[in-house]
C-alpha cells in the first residue's frame, strides 16, 4: 500500500476559511452587473450569500424640495452613503445581520422602511461606483467589473427607469447626457482598472460566468 507523502518542511497548514467572501460586481448603468449577479447568487446559492446594492444606499433627500431633489447628480460618489455600506460589509462579515435603507427612487428620498440581510459565507456587492472609492474597494477579496457597449446600456437604462421608476423618455435621455455619461467617464470606467476580472457583455457572457462560478465554489471550499 502506498503512503501518503510526508509533509513538506515549512508548509502552511490547511485551514478552512472562516472569514466570508466579499465579492464586488461594478460596470456601468445598464451593463448588466445586476443580471451578473442574480447569476452568481442563483448558481452558488442564495442560502450562501448576503447580497447588497450600492442602490440602497443613497441618501436621504426628503428634506429637499421635489424639484430640488430631481436635479441631484445621483451618478456622482458624493450621492451615496457609501460609510453605511461600508460599515455594513464589515458588520456581515463579523457574523452579524444589518438593516439596509430601502430607497424610493420614485420621490428620490429613503423610506423609513428596511429590510434585513443576515451574515453568510459570500458578500456580494454590487453598485456602478463601488470600485472608485478606496476604503470601500480595498474591502472586496474579488473585484469584477461587467464591459458593456454604450449604446446597450442607455437602451438598458430607458427600459428599466420607465417600467420600475415611473420616468418618461425625455427624463431619462436628459439624465443620461447632464449626468449619467459625464459621471461614467470620470468615475465608472477608470475604475475598471481595479477589476480582478473584466466580463464583456454582462449576464450574456456564459463561459465568463462559468468560470466566476467556478472560482467562488474554489474559494469557499
Amino acid at each position: 500500500m502506498k503512503h501518503p507523502d510526508p509533509p513538506v518542511h515549512g508548509a502552511a497548514p490547511l485551514v478552512h476559511r472562516t472569514v466570508p467572501l466579499v465579492i464586488g460586481i461594478a460596470g456601468g448603468s445598464g451593463s448588466g452587473k445586476t443580471t451578473v449577479a442574480q447569476e452568481i447568487l442563483q448558481r452558488v446559492g442564495p442560502d450562501r450569500i448576503a447580497f447588497l446594492q450600492h442602490d440602497s444606499y443613497y441618501k436621504d433627500l426628503s428634506g429637499l424640495p421635489p424639484i430640488q431633489r430631481a436635479e441631484v447628480n445621483f451618478d456622482h460618489p458624493n450621492s451615496l452613503e457609501t460609510e453605511l455600506l461600508i460599515e455594513h460589509i464589515a458588520t456581515l462579515r463579523d457574523g452579524k445581520a444589518v438593516e439596509v435603507p430601502i430607497y424610493d427612487f420614485s420621490t428620490h428620498s429613503r423610506t423609513t422602511r428596511t429590510f434585513t440581510v443576515q451574515p453568510r459565507r459570500v458578500i456580494l456587492v454590487e453598485g456602478i461606483l463601488i470600485f472608485t472609492e478606496a476604503a470601500l474597494r480595498d474591502m472586496f477579496d474579488v473585484k469584477i467589473f461587467v464591459d458593456t457597449d454604450s449604446d446597450l446600456r442607455l437602451i438598458r437604462r430607458l427600459e428599466r427607469d420607465i417600467a420600475e421608476r415611473g420616468r418618461t423618455v425625455q427624463s431619462v435621455i436628459k439624465q443620461y447626457q447632464t449626468t449619467v455619461r459625464p459621471m461614467h467617464l470620470e468615475f465608472v470606467e477608470p475604475s475598471k482598472r481595479y477589476a480582478d476580472v473584466i466580463i464583456p457583455e454582462g449576464g450574456f457572457n456564459t463561459a465568463a460566468l462559468d468560470m466566476v462560478v467556478a472560482r467562488v465554489d474554489a474559494l469557499l471550499k
